[in-house]
């Protein structure tokens, strides 16, 4: 008799091949089939509401790996939530304004030959980023994202243009908002102002100069310098470009300085402590010492301008100023100034009076006041002035200096220059706001808990912010002029609101400002007839750092709330998205935006090395979903420490194919071995399980307590980790190896084999709750083949998160699996001596003598767990084991060698038990009746 069709082998529709991208559209078509996301947040909510607020992703360009990285883990904490007893709602975003749009869409309208006006380029950027919503949301749903994809929110929709401008106008009224002339960052390549937040620092080679100044003719009036007649001060600087712009020299008060003659440059003044490295690098040697000053004793000293030998727009003095921010780490102590050209510069020009001066027009040229370097580009200028002070014999020295350096944000990143000129700023220091913010701060959850000092630090240090743009494509600063003098007044605050409200910004662009406000409308006596309107633009940031109030406070989506209870971006929205949503909060309503906040990583290749085309080493996550599917991705995201910077290459990817493939092959055999199993009729209760499955659930218990907590944690990595070492160590490796026998060879509905089955459904089901957030589509999948499952609920997503069950967790039994699993390992070790001497071949032809601190009550757990033939035990307090051949035959049935073997007539091959088994069979009809069975 062939006894294969006796054995309970597993049976299960799930198929091995997992066919990812193929199957995930599938699964997709039925979430929007059944309303996914709907039911979600229609269901119950003990828990209460949990918000997490999308950091909205510019509608531009295909969506990266960083998109994915990002996307995944909000999607990841939304859905444990929302299994976990919470509303968790999710609405995802975009970010609409801004330049990277509206260069693009002139590039487009130059193409095709197209003469636009600030009206059709706007329209025109509203179709493009409208266009690139519909790309990225198709894109982002098919990584499994579940959100309401039909109502998310747009930063150029009417009704959110209208709350950006009424944030904007509300920090107005309070006095945040000011307009003024100051050195900013300036792209001089956009031809628009930057905020230093911003910037991005890279590396860069600055030609660096020491400039010596002439003493003015008067300029010493006390006679301070008379001890060394004809001295000149001495400056280093990586900007010769700023030179033209220079104003002031400043020093520290407190250093000493001194007036040194030198054989070759004459007589100099610097810093007593800079001297001898100075010396050095000017190539230069001192004669004597004439006279050492404190720098408070030089204020007020007046030095030529280098340049006015050669052209006489610099004949002007530069001033000597004191300034605590002089250092000794490098230079001369003897900073050059000029407050048109740099933050620092500003305020000392502003405390003593200096001129602010800044001789560059908007696209980074010199305009007239600069004398003959009129019509150069800031770069050229870095050459052709230090030639102009080496001709009028103030240039020392000229060297290379590698360092870091702001540079444009976005193509074609030049560096980036600073200029004065007048634009509209947020005070971060009114009415205590960098204070309030920086305690508001410490009342926000970090994930990493060291994020607090970044943005910390961020916001101590920040200047006022810039909000001004000098750009067609965004929503307008909502400022009417009176006579050029800006009209702070709630009634034309509140029409500009009214106006955009009802319209659109096109309603500020199109209308006169007559006809937006009251009729008879005057301000200082100036009639609205008269009035002109600001043709800048807010900075985008302006515009994200508003979405709390225009999403969660906006009433369209009524399952909203302020504040946040999460806000999850990558780490370099410490200085972005983060910070200026705290600081218009802050000044809104006096705290943070959220309550809590996790950031991820950058993403780097294999090596550790920023992604990038040119290089070749970019991951396209469409076309790594195009091949392995989103569950591969979305595994590799569930599996990262993602808080610092996340690898990813296709070493890395076939790794992640492989471990999805163990997992999916684990969940297999528990489905295959599920077959007729009714977990409402046929469970075995907690307290009549097998040992051995009594301990396997044990252990489950543990691993959801574990799981679940480093959900909470948002340590999603601990917990899929936790789940694989689980499948591959606890289950494969063990308990699921232990079974088969049980599993294959007992009666279908035997006790043995129920108890079985009871505690792989618990282990089956669990698994497939704790890994939804992650494998969302396998999941679904496997939910579909898991008996009793749509009973529960129409989707995984939908089911209630595992919670330990204290019932289940038996301590005593896993004492005794401690002391088996000892034996076990001892055990192994000593069959693969035997395995090599070629006497047996598997442990199931194996006569094991332990000797273990186990008492003969344990023999048939500990012979289960061993795999053996046959098994003596004695008690002892240190494990020994020795292995020889069992005595008997090979069952053909349950391939253990048994002494009982051919002791059944009708079944001279199989075991005593065996042969009852299959009597049994037949005897139901569940196999054919062979001759004499």
């Amino acid at each position: 008799m062939d006894y294969r069709n006796t054995l309970n082998l597993p049976v299960t529709d799930f198929a091995m091949k997992a066919d990812l991208p193929t199957r995930e559209p599938e699964i997709q078509a039925r979430w929007n089939a059944i309303g996914i996301y709907q039911q979600s947040v229609a269901k119950s909510a003990p828990k209460g509401r949990f918000l997490l607020h999308d950091g909205p992703p510019y509608s531009n360009g295909n969506i990266h790996l960083g998109h994915a990285l990002n996307k995944t883990l909000k999607d990841i904490v939304v859905k444990y939530k929302s299994m976990s007893g919470y509303e968790a709602p999710y609405v995802p975003g975009w970010d609409n304004h801004g330049l990277p749009i509206e260069v693009a869409v002139v590039k487009e309208l130059r193409e095709q030959k197209i003469q636009w006006t600030p009206d059709t380029l706007r329209a025109r950027c509203r179709e493009y980023a409208a266009r690139w919503v519909d790309i990225q949301r198709s894109q982002f749903q098919r990584l499994g994202i579940r959100g309401d994809w039909d109502h998310p929110y747009l930063t150029m929709a009417p009704a959110f243009e209208a709350k950006i401008v009424e944030t904007f106008v509300g920090l107005c009224k309070q006095g945040y908002v000011y307009r003024g002339l100051k050195p900013v960052l300036w792209d001089a390549a956009n031809e628009t102002a930057l905020a230093n937040t911003e910037a991005e620092y890279k590396d860069h080679v600055s030609p660096s100069i020491h400039v010596a100044f002439p003493l003015q003719a008067g300029g010493d009036p006390s006679g301070i310098l008379s001890e060394a007649p004809g001295v000149r001060a001495l400056i280093w600087t990586t900007t010769p470009w700023t030179i033209p712009a220079n104003a002031g020299l400043s020093v520290h008060p407190d250093y000493d300085y001194v007036a040194v003659e030198t054989a070759e440059y004459g007589n100099l003044l610097l810093a007593e402590g800079l001297l001898t490295t100075t010396a050095t690098l000017c190539n230069f040697t001192v004669v004597r010492h004439l006279a050492r000053y404190r720098g408070q004793e030089l204020l007020g000293l007046h030095f030529e301008h280098p340049l006015a030998p050669v052209d006489p727009v610099y004949q002007r003095a530069s001033t000597v100023c004191t300034a605590t921010y002089v250092t000794l780490d490098a230079g001369t102590g003897v900073v050059h100034t000029a407050p048109g050209h740099g933050p620092d510069d500003y305020i000392t020009g502003m405390k003593f009076g200096l001129p602010i001066l800044s001789p560059v027009n908007g696209r980074g040229r010199f305009t007239a006041e600069a004398g003959s370097f009129e019509g150069l580009s800031t770069d050229e200028g870095n050459t052709v002035i230090p030639e102009a002070l080496k001709t009028s014999g103030a240039l020392l020295a000229i060297k290379d200096f590698p360092h870091s350096y702001p540079h444009a944000p976005r193509a074609p990143y030049k560096p980036l220059i600073f200029r004065a000129t007048v634009q509209w700023f947020v005070a971060v220091d009114h009415n205590g706001l960098r204070k309030t913010a920086l305690d508001g701060i410490k009342s926000v959850a970090w994930y990493p808990p060291q994020a607090a000092n970044r943005i910390s630090a961020a916001v101590g240090g920040r200047p006022d912010w810039t909000i001004s743009r000098q750009r067609h494509w965004g929503v307008p600063i909502a400022i009417f002029y009176a006579d050029g003098e800006p009209v702070f007044d709630d009634v034309a605050y509140d029409a500009a609101v009214n106006a955009v409200r009802a319209n659109g910004i096109e309603a500020w662009y199109a209308t006169e400002p007559a006809d937006l406000l009251p009729a008879g409308y005057t301000y200082k006596g100036v009639p609205a007839t008269e009035f002109t309107k600001e043709t800048d633009v807010l900075d985008v940031w302006f515009d994200s750092g508003s979405t709390s109030f225009a999403v969660l406070d906006s009433g369209v989506w009524p399952n909203h709330s302020w504040p946040a209870d999460l806000y999850l971006e990558g780490s370099d929205q410490h200085r972005g998205w983060f910070n200026s949503s705290l600081m218009i909060a802050t000044a809104a309503r006096g705290v943070p935006p959220y309550r809590n906040v996790v950031t991820n990583g950058f993403t780097v290749d294999e090596l550790g090395y920023k992604m990038s085309k040119s290089k070749g080493n970019t991951i396209d996550p469409l076309g790594t979903i195009d091949r392995y599917g989103a569950d591969v991705l979305r595994l590799w995201v569930g599996s990262i420490e993602y808080t610092e910077d996340t690898r990813l290459g296709d070493g890395f990817l076939k790794q992640l194919a492989d471990a999805y493939r163990k997992l999916r092959n684990t969940v297999r055999f528990l489905l295959g071995n599920l077959a007729g199993f009714d977990p409402t009729k046929d469970r075995v209760p907690v307290a009549q399980l097998h040992p051995l499955d009594a301990y396997a659930l044990s252990r489950l218990q543990r691993l959801i307590a574990d799981v679940t907590s480093a959900y909470d944690e948002y340590a999603f990595y601990k917990a899929t980790q936790a789940i694989l070492t689980y499948c591959n160590v606890e289950l494969s490796a063990f308990y699921l190896d232990v079974l088969k026998d049980r599993l294959y060879t007992e009666l279908p509905d035997g006790e043995l084999r129920r108890s079985a089955q009871t505690v792989l459904w618990e282990i089956c089901s669990a698994l497939c709750l704790m890994l939804t957030p992650v494998l969302s589509h396998t999941c679904e999948e496997v939910w579909s083949h898991l008996p009793g499952a749509r009973a529960i609920a129409d989707s995984p997503q939908l089911a209630p998160f595992p919670v330990p069950n204290p019932s289940a967790i038996n301590e005593t039994v896993e004492a005794l699996f401690t002391t088996i699993l000892h034996v076990r390992d001892t055990f192994n070790g000593a069959m693969e001596t035997v395995r090599t001497e070629g006497d047996i071949t598997k442990s199931a032809e194996a006569w094991a003598t332990v000797e273990a601190p186990l008492g003969n009550e344990h023999i048939d757990v500990l012979r289960e767990a061993l795999i053996v033939a046959k098994l003596d035990l004695s008690t002892a307090d240190v494990v020994h084991v020795t292995i020889k051949p069992a005595p008997g035959q090979k069952c053909m049935r349950s391939w253990f060698v048994r002494e009982d073997v051919g002791m059944d007539t009708d079944h001279p091959t199989l075991s005593v038990q065996q042969a009852k088994i299959v009597r049994e069979l037949v005897r139901r009809g569940t196999v054919p009746l062979e001759p004499g069975a």
